[in-house]
């Protein structure tokens, strides 16, 4: 009956915690306690000279003199509401309401009696869910950390693919990529991030950011687990943000301006402009002001950093400094982004395999500028929310043949949510991705349909076309993928 005697406290606790401590007095608060006994107990609210029904904590007042009886005023007939009363004096009022609330009356045992069968069952349900909870707090994996993950299986494929060697790369397959985050916070606003990820995907048609056809969701671990970010992000005040780390990406430092997330073809997911949003990883630390609607960005990561021999302060450490400056509203926003690279960096999803494929050489840096925006209606209904970016790359030093040259790139998309069906969503994007000088321009375009099975389950299929893929010499090709997602 414990947990039946705490619940009765209830309403005997919030009408004392409604009245005002400077107007009620208990019984016994005086030093002379023998001056208030049973037959002096005030039984009626009316009983008090100096209370009247206009008075703010009137019907509190009257709960705890009629229904409770654990209220008394002076031997005059006074309360004295405006008096101050004493922590101790706080304490014996408590104590008295406490006391009779908890008394078993005559009616409560008729209730008890009543409900008998039906009270059994729920102490029994209480002590169940009490040692379930024992259970869960003494196995529990941590007490700062938590575990979300997702986990993606793509059946898919490209016919007629030659990857850029000549092999043919055209079966039909079944890959997965898993990622795990270990999430840890200290403080309920900081946050530690481990993130594990394995994958099965060969580098081409879908697994290298080289190709046009990379996926958003794949990535060739050769059947290890590998850490793949490892970072802290922690606020200053409330309106600076700092995120530092070990394995850091450019791109998760930055507001991402879209409101199209097909997550299929990788190109879709950079706002258009890969030349700035290259998804560069490793070592770094970026800052995120907020003000009113207003967001900037600055960043900084060498991808290859953890390299002694380069480090993260030579141009020879692939160096990315990335800024950005946004504004948006409740349905729609801005940004204009920038991103300053050295040797080893490059645009993703870059259209040309000359070479460095399209990478910096050492004597070589790049300046890539980017404005994107989005669209999307307040309300559901037929008009779909509509993205669109374009960036542009210039490429200071050599330029060779072998060497990265200045390019251009964009993109639309629409995206209709609630498509059909409450929770599914559609999709199409159109765009064209940075290629180099001798290369024709690469048209590409992707469809989606998702259907929202549950809450964590998805599956969507969708089909994409690229045209003047230099990879595939100068050939036009398509694809299509089924992809399940599971979210825990």
């Amino acid at each position: 009956m414990k947990l039946f005697k705490e619940l009765l406290l209830v309403p005997a606790t919030l009408g004392l915690m409604s009245v005002s401590p400077t107007l009620v007095h208990a019984q016994s608060y005086t030093s002379d306690l023998d001056k208030y006994t049973n037959s002096d107990q005030v039984t009626s609210i009316t009983q008090f000279s100096d209370v009247q029904p206009t008075d703010w904590a009137y019907q509190a007042l009257g709960n705890l003199v009629e229904r409770y009886g654990c209220v008394a005023g002076y031997p005059n007939g006074t309360y004295l509401g405006g008096q101050s009363m004493t922590r101790y004096e706080a304490a014996a009022l408590l104590n008295a309401c406490m006391d009779r609330v908890t008394e078993v009356t005559d009616e409560l045992r008729k209730l008890q009696n009543e409900f008998r069968d039906e009270l059994i069952v729920i102490n029994a349900r209480v002590d169940g869910l009490e040692a379930r909870v024992g259970t869960v707090e003494s196995t529990q994996f941590s007490t700062t950390t938590k575990l979300n993950g997702e986990v993606n299986f793509i059946l898919g494929g490209v016919p007629d693919y030659n990857n850029p060697f000549g092999e043919d790369e055209d079966g039909t397959t079944m890959n997965y990529d898993v990622r795990l985050n270990l999430d840890t916070s200290f403080t309920g606003r900081d946050l530690l991030r481990t993130r594990l990820r394995a994958g099965n995907f060969d580098s081409y048609p879908f697994g290298s950011s080289s190709s046009l056809f990379k996926l958003d969701k794949a990535e060739n671990t050769d059947g290890n687990v590998e850490i793949d970010r490892l970072y802290y992000q922690f606020p200053v005040n409330n309106n600076f943000n700092v995120t530092v780390g070990a394995l850091a990406r450019n791109t998760e430092m930055a507001w991402r301006p879209s409101a199209y997330k097909s997550d299929v073809l990788d190109f879709f997911g950079l706002s258009g402009a890969p030349g700035v949003y290259n998804k560069a990883t490793g070592p770094g630390a970026g800052v995120e002001y907020t003000k009113d609607r207003f967001i900037a960005n600055v960043n900084f990561v060498a991808q290859d950093g953890a390299d002694s021999e380069d480090g993260i302060f030579e141009e020879s450490g692939a160096l990315n400094v990335m800024t950005q400056l946004g504004y948006r509203q409740e349905n729609w926003g801005v940004a204009l982004g920038y991103r300053y690279g050295t040797e080893g960096t490059r645009p993703r999803t870059y259209n040309g395999f000359t070479g460095a494929n399209g990478e910096l050489l050492g004597n070589q840096t790049s300046n890539s500028v980017a404005v994107s925006g989005y669209w999307q209606p307040v309300e559901v209904r037929w008009a779909p929310s509509v993205s669109a970016g374009y960036g542009y790359n210039w490429v200071d030093g050599s330029t060779g043949l072998t060497d990265a040259t200045n390019s251009d790139s964009w993109y639309v998309g629409l995206q209709w949510d609630d498509a059909f069906v409450t929770g599914n969503s559609a999709g199409m994007a159109i765009g064209e991705a940075p290629s180099s000088d001798n290369v024709d321009d690469a048209l590409m375009a992707e469809l989606f349909y998702r259907f929202q099975v549950t809450d964590n389950i998805s599956i969507t299929p969708a089909v994409f076309y690229v045209s003047n893929d230099q990879a595939q010499v100068n050939e036009s090709n398509w694809g299509g993928i089924v992809q399940t997602k599971f979210k825990f």
